[in-house]
């Protein structure tokens, strides 16, 4: 069985197209060696037994994770769960997770979930889920600790930038019903709408509010909530900053082949006829929400208020597996119109409001962001 595993393996990592030198062959030859050797000295020497099943999908989640943080491997049941959660519900703690520096860090609380109910934020690193030291596991080894019956406990320790202690969450997981877009009215003439994801039907749920809004004589401001928001669907992001622009650049994205280079621009078509626009992001509004922030900044149609953004500027597809798992690959990195890139760095805000305390939640007495946007609004 061990052989036949390796043999497997090196048929795969020689089934791909490397342009080898003579020099660079050789090495590689070593190092598929040396991969056997290790293989090896684990099935003979290591203190328990192995799943070399295991092992091998660790290692091709290893290769994948080396490449970026956002890379990685998913088996057919890690698919599936992630194509349950694009449509809208799933069983979990509802936060976006990713890696830095080989640490476990929450992108983004979803609004409304045990996770964010409890006090996780945006930039929080996971060091510990019930009891068990996270550093040194890869991405998908962390998600499975934290996965488990809908109405069980689960302890997370993170730590926290500026506190010294790290901070201990007891968390009851739920069914997360992601609700993509939200609305009320503030005051008599502000519009507001607070986008949570990008899904398969938030730009027609956005734009049925945005509808309804426009039958109120007195809304002549909107307020554009995407704080928390750790992306989704490119589509979904490009049309949403449509409805806001008559003209222009949106988003480009650059690719290994210039052949799959791609731009979108805006068609003719202010869905708020010019009226004055607020966006509100933080450290946790990330991807498809940061290409709608920096292209409407870019194009001076928005006021960007709060913090800066994570800094997610790459674009990953799923590819399928033969196993009916897939792998999700960094496959193009995105541009503002600005030419742009926010890998790393984020958009800024015209404006920086910093949250005001740990009690601070979106949308509640305790956001001051909120509350300084409709100041700023109303004069």
């Amino acid at each position: 069985m061990k052989k036949k595993l390796y043999i497997i393996f090196f048929s795969v990592l020689f089934s791909f197209n490397f342009n080898f030198t003579s020099s660079n062959e050789i090495d590689i030859y070593k190092k598929i060696d040396l991969f056997s050797e290790v293989l090896d000295k684990i099935n003979k020497e290591y203190v328990e037994d192995v799943n070399q099943s295991d092992v091998m999908d660790a290692a091709i989640n290893g290769v994948l994770q080396s490449l970026d943080p956002y890379s990685s491997y998913m088996s057919p049941e890690m698919l599936k769960e992630m194509q349950t959660e694009t449509k809208g519900e799933f069983g979990g703690l509802g936060i976006e997770v990713g890696m830095e520096a080989g640490v476990v860090k929450v992108i983004s609380p979803i609004d409304g979930s045990p996770a964010e109910d409890v006090g996780v934020k945006a930039g929080d690193y996971i060091v510990k889920i019930n009891g068990i030291q996270v550093q040194g596991k890869t991405l998908s080894e962390a998600v499975d600790l934290m996965r488990g019956p809908v109405g069980s406990k689960i302890e997370i320790t993170v730590r926290r930038i500026g506190i010294r202690k790290a901070i201990t969450f007891e968390i009851i997981r739920d069914i997360i019903e992601i609700k993509s877009v939200k609305s009320k009215v503030l005051g008599d003439n502000i519009g507001y709408v607070r986008l949570t994801s990008f899904n398969d039907n938030s730009s027609n749920q956005f734009k049925d509010i945005i509808k309804n809004f426009k039958k109120n004589k007195d809304i002549n401001k909107y307020i554009l909530d995407l704080r928390n928001n750790p992306g989704g669907l490119l589509n979904q992001a490009i049309k949403i900053t449509d409805f806001f622009l008559d003209n222009g650049e949106i988003v480009s994205t650059k690719s290994k082949k210039k052949s799959d280079n791609r731009k979108w621009f805006a068609k003719k078509g202010d869905i708020i006829d010019g009226d004055i626009l607020l966006v509100l992001i933080n450290y946790g509004s990330a991807s498809a929400s940061e290409i709608v922030a920096g292209a409407l900044k870019d194009h001076k149609r928005a006021i960007i208020v709060g913090e800066s953004s994570y800094g997610k500027g790459s674009v990953q597809s799923i590819i399928p597996l033969k196993n009916d798992g897939a792998i999700r690959l960094t496959v193009s990195k995105y541009y503002l119109p600005s030419g742009d890139s926010i890998s790393e760095v984020g958009v800024d805000p015209d404006i920086v409001v910093a949250e005001s305390s740990e009690e601070f939640r979106i949308d509640t007495d305790t956001d001051n962001q909120l509350q300084f946007a409709v100041k700023l609004l109303n004069g």
